[in-house]
């Protein structure tokens, strides 16, 4: 009877706590990397408390953002300089030319975050953003909920992979740009790198020197000058968007310069002669692929350099998803729920807002619209 009463008591209380009323706040940020941390500067700027007036929520156990899980020899593609978020400038990094590895970026975003005392509560991962009560948004988590007038939504793609179907079946090991963390891991194998961006170039001019290594893409590699890097196409991305926007030509943006940077590893792997696509690929086999050409190739591993796609899983109850699965956007704001904003996806939130140069930028305006 004693056990009977305590197991009653225990689910009473348990019932009272997932009961608990939601917590209140102006400003929910879902996220923790660059962006969340990003528009946590601005907010405190325009003399918003964190932790009071707005709450950052990160589904990670460590600060860093998508950074703390990049491969440790991916490097940025501008030197630190060109690569800090607004307020405080990135510490240099006197090696390799100045473009950081991963390692300086995450020691910098933790730095940044403490600097500012943004107060991140970590782990929390929000499940939902839905219509809530008395005209706010309800945000649920796997540690209570929350009532807001605005949502920032900074989740990023990092948690997304996409990799795309071709048709057959290969019976070695694949695995995305997510998963990759060091070329020793390929040593003597036969090894496959799908995709033409910068991910594709860097992992390729690693694995290369210790396996033997197969390049396909959809297009041919277009490289771009050595002395071009990411703070030239950010300004290049943003002069595009302000032409569009005033109704002029549309340039091409970054699109008509090329689209791997030639940072020092990818500039080596020039020099060794390994950067050369076979084309595209068609299918694969058991034991390899075949590509448009006819040939086939022999196979131990897939590494799918194929991209991302944004994570917003946690909005579908908005029901604002337009075309291709993006929610329409001003600026940052959602167009047909004015208090959601979504931060640091790409151009479509802003020019080169994936970016760290890019982000400040599409930051500026930000506190006028939230209350």
């Amino acid at each position: 009877m004693a056990l009977h009463l305590a197991v009653s008591a225990c689910r009473r209380r348990s019932r009272q706590l997932n009961a608990q009323a939601p917590r209140e706040v102006g400003t929910v940020i879902v996220g923790g990397g660059q962006a969340a941390l990003a528009t946590g500067f601005y907010l405190r700027r325009a003399g918003l408390t964190p932790g009071q007036d707005f709450v950052i929520l990160d589904a990670s156990d460590r600060p860093g953002g998508a950074w703390a899980k990049m491969w440790p020899t991916l490097r940025t593609f501008s030197p630190t300089q060109h690569s800090s978020l607004p307020g405080w400038m990135m510490p240099p990094w006197t090696a390799d030319d100045g473009y950081p590895l991963a390692a300086h970026v995450v020691d910098y975003l933790t730095q940044y975050e403490n600097r500012y005392e943004l107060a991140v509560r970590r782990p929390v991962r929000v499940t939902s953003v839905r219509y809530g009560d008395r005209g706010r948004l309800a945000v649920s988590t796997d540690h209570g909920d929350w009532l807001a007038d605005n949502v920032i939504s900074a989740t990023g793609t990092w948690s997304r992979p996409f990799i795309p179907k071709y048709p057959g079946h290969f019976a070695g090991r694949q695995l995305h740009t997510a998963q990759y963390r060091r070329a020793s891991d390929f040593a003597g194998q036969r090894v496959m790198i799908v995709g033409g961006g910068n991910s594709a170039a860097q992992i390729l001019a690693e694995v290369s020197e210790v396996a033997e290594t197969t390049w396909v893409t959809p297009r041919p590699p277009r490289f771009l000058p050595d002395e071009v890097d990411g703070r030239a196409l950010f300004e290049i991305a943003t002069a595009r968007r302000r032409a569009r926007d005033a109704g002029q030509t549309d340039t091409g943006g970054v699109g008509g310069l090329g689209d791997i940077v030639m940072v020092d590893t990818v500039r080596k792997a020039r020099d060794r002669n390994v950067l050369h696509s076979r084309g595209p690929l068609h299918q694969l086999t058991k034991h390899g692929a075949r590509l448009y050409d006819g040939s086939q190739v022999d196979l131990d591993t897939i590494i799918w350099c194929t991209g991302f796609r944004p994570a917003l899983q946690h909005l579908a109850p908005l029901d604002l998803r337009g075309p291709h699965g993006l929610i329409p956007t001003e600026g940052t704001q959602a167009r047909k729920e004015p208090r959601l904003h979504l931060i640091g996806y790409g151009d479509w939130t802003g020019p080169a807002s994936a970016t760290l140069i890019g982000i400040g930028q599409t930051l500026r305006t930000l506190p006028t619209t939230i209350k």
